[in-house]
């Protein structure tokens, strides 16, 4: 298991580790358009040998849109899962721009490192 944190500002921390093809990214504090460089850098899309990514959000007090586009972006070729209770704020963001739709929900990361999620992709069946 290989683990590397990222400091974005005093309001937010993003710490990320592997565990097998999952990438587990822990998020906690502010995330807005002036400090999504972590995450950035964590949710890559491209990222070799990711097939999953789960995003612990149990520690997430803010997230405007820039910060929820980083967190979609993987979304479009691979499973991305919100592990822990997700706060009530993220959740309204998650709800009112209909980006709910786009992640899968585990009670901890645990759970979301091996439950079932349906594949992502133009081309889910290769």
């Amino acid at each position: 298991m290989s683990r590397e944190t990222y400091d974005a500002e005093a309001r937010s921390h993003v710490e990320t580790r592997s565990e097998g093809d999952v990438r587990v990214v822990v998020m906690a504090g502010e995330f807005d358009m002036d400090n999504v460089a972590a995450l950035r850098v964590a949710m890559d899309p491209l990222a070799p040998g990711v097939a999953r990514f789960v995003l612990d959000v149990a520690g997430v007090t803010f997230v405007d849109s820039t910060a929820l586009s980083v967190m979609l972006q993987p979304a479009l070729e691979r499973p991305v899962v919100l592990a822990g209770t997700v706060p009530a704020r993220l959740a309204r963001l998650l709800e009112i721009t209909g980006a709910d739709v786009a992640f899968a929900t585990a009670p901890d990361v645990a759970r979301a490192t091996t439950m079932a999620v349906p594949p992502r992709g133009p081309n889910p069946s290769v």
